[in-house]
């Protein structure tokens, strides 16, 4: 099997979860889903309070050889086990999760389009292209609620790595996109225009 690839990207909180969500709804297991943000690099060897000031919006925070490596599993029709990463504690933990090949590979993350290395790994790149205000009330949301932080730490983070991190490397990657949807899986039209798209590759493969 050689699957299909599809690349997700756009800024934080640019919606490319709930597109995904929306996705998976319609398909179920009939494709298989990666993170880069599954793919964070390990620091074991830092305490917490020095793990929260690195920059996790740069590229290299991401372990993005063993993701290419994955991808090129997955493609080929061999499973494998990611790993997983706790944003709680801004380290990754022992556990890997088993992801199963399929027809069609969806891979997301906000970084995915900016490297050449990784752009060349997807048949068909789509970018979530969101209002920066809204992003950044969504990431506000996400973090506080489900990533155990408060609301000055995320502020902070925003401004002094997200913000120049999006404007360096997230939106100068747009240009490589094949598609831009605005809002993500808000945006209705859009979501069905590529479930029809999976559901053709799905049916031809």
């Amino acid at each position: 099997m050689n699957a299909i690839v599809i690349g997700i990207a756009g800024g934080t909180g640019s919606g490319k979860s709930t597109m995904i969500r929306n996705i998976s709804r319609k398909f179920g297991e009939s494709i298989a889903l990666l993170s880069h943000d599954f793919y964070y690099k390990a620091h074991d060897d830092m305490p917490y309070e020095e793990r929260c000031k690195l920059n996790y919006d740069h590229p290299d925070a991401f372990d993005s050889d063993m993701f290419i490596e994955d991808i090129k599993k997955l493609r080929a029709g061999e499973p494998i086990f990611r790993p997983v990463y706790d944003f709680t504690i801004h380290n990754r933990v022992e556990e890997v999760v088993e992801v199963k090949p399929a027809k069609v590979l969806i891979v997301e993350g906000i970084l995915i389009f900016a490297e050449e290395k990784m752009r060349e790994m997807f048949d068909i790149k789509l970018y979530i292209d969101t209002d920066p205000d809204v992003r950044i009330l969504r990431r506000i949301m996400r973090d506080v609620k489900h990533r155990g932080r408060s609301l000055e730490s995320v502020v902070t983070q925003y401004m002094t790595t997200v913000k120049p991190m999006h404007e360096q490397f997230v939106e100068p990657s747009k240009k490589y996109a094949d598609i831009i949807i605005p809002e993500g899986g808000e945006n209705r039209v859009a979501v069905e225009m590529v479930n029809q798209r999976i559901a053709a590759l799905l049916a031809i493969r």
